[in-house]
């Protein structure tokens, strides 16, 4: 889209000039040597501020060593079985296996060049082969070719690193003292990336930071709100600072596509796909995992597509995003990724599977980490025609333990869904009828605190009615469920506790609304049920401890809606997806709105994640009990906004009255001037015909 922008920049300009772009070649217009015309290049500004060094050509060629030393009579048999096995993994370019013979003994030397029609194959090559025993003498140790030229750089004497001075940094949580306690977002919009303040006070936004092309694709607020990333063809970028966004590290991964935050923002995950040299086989798929902080690389994976086609909730050829999924908490210290049959768990100490093995999970379907606890709830499908249920189990990470497990017969599908804080697991389960032509759908509610984990089966009124969203109140105990199969479905809230009952209960049934999805507030208590795609941007604004619709509204086409992280504002968006009305609208959390902002070729909006709170819950709830002591000083300040808004609306009406008035004068002006002359015009009219009528009677 940013190629698509600078062509029509460049399209207006030569129509403006009056220059025929057909009659121009681009690709062989070259600037004068030296000269950018103030066009910097993001790999010029790597080259700059990197001493990087450039591959050398040969990043297709491998060098495999201790091969057997045999005479020339079984060379042919050796280069056999050399080239049987590397051309399992990649096509072996013609005459690109090379083994070298000592001219005096007529031997060969113990290794072999191998190349391969492209550097991903040999990169494979060498990772699949390494440590390969070919027998009990001969192990394979596998290099590329363009290594040696590192190892040959190597200095023959140590010499001590050169000491840095200490240079402090900025403070990168600066933002959260914000004065007005406003909240940032980020846009994307044509090729311009802007971070501003929601400034609700004043019915507008602030701006901070904005620039041109700082993304080739898209940006991405880490889960704290540390850093903005930024993708690139070199690689990933995190920018953060007070006001200036600085470029605080980078992440070489050349064609990245995705990218992932650990949830303590301590790790970062890249993505990217290789188009093989073979068409028939699957693209090639390397994944990187960051420190975030130093730029190192910790662990890298790589295969074919199909082997990380499993699970996650969607991605690109065929490969679902997240290929790994985080445990709970701040101190990202597990991930895991699904693979056929088996649930492969890794610790972030060493970057290696738990107790050095996968666990081994026959049919695995889907597993989910609870948000708070090193707990896995994973699913598998029926198996044997039937004759082995279905089940749902929770494992303790690392010890593998099985704390529950419940058994599903009849399963169609299943979806699960932690509560925020853990302490609920709801399962949606689809199962066939008796005669397995239809289905009907139930919730088995886990418990997690209580002892023993104890389960709920819920059903609803209507077992038929189909599921369209389920969402948990953060931090709370209540959830929403939009169902039905009528063109406005119904809604419907419950509570996992209702007084001294632990039982889950139904608070209330909103009939007939033009709903398909929920969003509750990060806060709690408020949720939006809102109507997209089809239902073209129906929003209610609902109050859950009261039970009342606060305000209804409509944001025509919108296409994304997210709450601002305190709870406070909505943001309902229009993106590129649609031709028309882009931009984005702020909302208060009553469903008063605020104010619309309309921006051509609209991306992305992204509020800004703030870190948990440092206050202690006993703290809160003392803030809370003197809510009104501290209100004061707010109540003031927004008294002074009021005045000032009050203010600058008279001086509106005022420049709009004098601007009518002026109209008003000049056309009165206008008038006379034009009721004169119709008058003298009149007048003369009036004389003449006296004139010639007198005439004529003296005749």
């Amino acid at each position: 889209m940013a190629d698509v922008m600078i062509m029509k920049e460049i399209e207006d300009t030569s129509l403006r000039l009056g220059v025929d772009l057909s009659t121009l070649d681009l690709d062989a217009i070259r600037l004068p040597p030296g000269e950018d015309c103030g066009i910097v290049s993001d790999d010029e500004e790597v080259y700059q501020e990197e001493n990087l060094e450039f591959e050398s050509g040969f990043g297709n060629i491998i060098v495999v060593d201790n091969l057997p030393v045999v005479p020339r009579e079984k060379f042919e048999k050796l280069e056999g079985v050399v080239r049987k096995i590397y051309s399992q993994i990649g096509v072996i370019k013609e005459d690109g296996l090379w083994m070298p013979v000592d001219p005096e003994t007529e031997k060969t030397l113990g290794y072999c060049f191998i190349e391969y029609n492209t550097p991903q194959e040999a990169e494979l090559a060498k990772e699949k082969t390494h440590g390969y025993k070919l027998d009990r003498a001969h192990i394979f140790a596998v290099s590329m070719f363009d290594d040696f030229d590192r190892f040959m750089k190597v200095p023959n004497e140590w010499a001590p690193p050169e000491t840095k001075p200490y240079a402090p940094g900025e403070n990168l949580q600066h933002w959260l003292t914000d004065a007005k306690a406003r909240d940032q977002f980020v846009i994307r919009a044509g090729s311009d990336t802007e971070v501003l303040w929601n400034d609700a006070r004043h019915l507008k936004p602030d701006p901070v930071y904005k620039r041109a092309f700082w993304t080739e694709s898209f940006v991405q607020w880490s889960p704290l709100g540390t850093y903005l990333a930024t993708v690139h063809r070199q690689g990933a970028a995190v920018w953060g600072g007070a006001g200036s966004f600085n470029r605080l590290m980078r992440y070489a991964h050349p064609q990245v596509k995705l990218i992932d935050f650990s949830p303590g923002e301590k790790y970062l995950v890249t993505y990217s796909s290789h188009e093989p040299s073979n068409p028939r086989d699957a693209n090639r798929v390397v994944i990187n995992l960051f420190d975030v902080r130093t730029g190192k690389v910790m662990r890298d994976f790589k295969g074919s597509a199909d082997d990380f086609a499993v699970g996650g909730a969607g991605g690109v050829t065929g490969v679902s995003w997240p290929v790994f999924k985080w445990s709970g908490g701040r101190d990202d210290k597990y991930f895991a990724r699904m693979g056929k049959n088996i649930l492969s768990v890794y610790e972030t100490e060493t970057f290696s599977l738990v107790d050095k093995k996968s666990l081994k999970v026959e049919n695995i379907m889907d597993f989910c980490w609870s948000p708070t606890d090193p707990i896995i709830a994973l699913f598998v499908p029926e198996m044997g025609g039937g004759n082995q249920p279905a089940r749902v189990s929770l494992i303790q990470i690392p010890s593998k333990e099985e704390l529950r497990q419940k058994n599903l017969f009849s399963v169609s599908d299943c979806k699960m869904y932690w509560q925020s804080n853990g302490d609920y697991l709801a399962v949606n389960v689809e199962r066939y009828t008796k005669t397995k032509k239809s289905t009907y759908t139930g919730f088995e509610l886990f418990r997690i605190k209580e002892r023993d984990i104890p389960i709920e089966v819920l059903e609803l009124e209507n077992k038929n009615d189909k599921i369209i969203a389920f969402a948990w109140e953060p931090k709370g105990h209540r959830f929403a469920v939009i169902h039905g199969d009528n063109p406005k479905p119904d809604v419907s809230i419950y509570s996992m506790r209702t007084g001294q009952n632990s039982r889950v209960s139904k608070l209330t049934t909103l009939k007939g609304k033009q709903a398909n999805a929920l969003f509750w507030s990060p806060a709690g208590r408020y949720i939006v049920l809102a109507g997209l795609k089809g239902f073209n941007g129906q929003l209610e604004f609902y109050n859950v401890d009261e039970l009342e619709t606060m305000a209804t509204a409509e944001h025509f086409m919108a296409t994304d809606i997210e709450w601002d992280p305190t709870g406070r504002y909505v943001a309902t968006a229009v993106t590129s997806v649609h031709e028309m009305e882009n931009g984005f609208n702020i909302w208060s959390f009553n469903g008063k709105h605020l104010y619309r902002i309309l921006k051509d070729h609209f991306f992305q909006f992204l509020w800004r994640p703030r870190p948990p709170s440092f206050l202690t819950p006993e703290k809160e709830e003392e803030i809370a009990k003197n809510l009104k002591k501290y209100s004061k000083k707010y109540e003031a300040e927004d008294q002074d906004v009021s005045l000032l808004l009050s203010e600058q609306e008279r001086e509106k009406r005022r420049m709009l009255k004098e601007e009518w008035d002026k109209w008003v004068n000049e056309w009165k002006r206008i008038h006379e001037e034009e009721s004169l002359q119709s008058m003298v015009k009149s007048e003369f009219y009036r004389w003449t015909w006296i004139r010639t009528f007198y005439s004529l009677f003296e005749v």
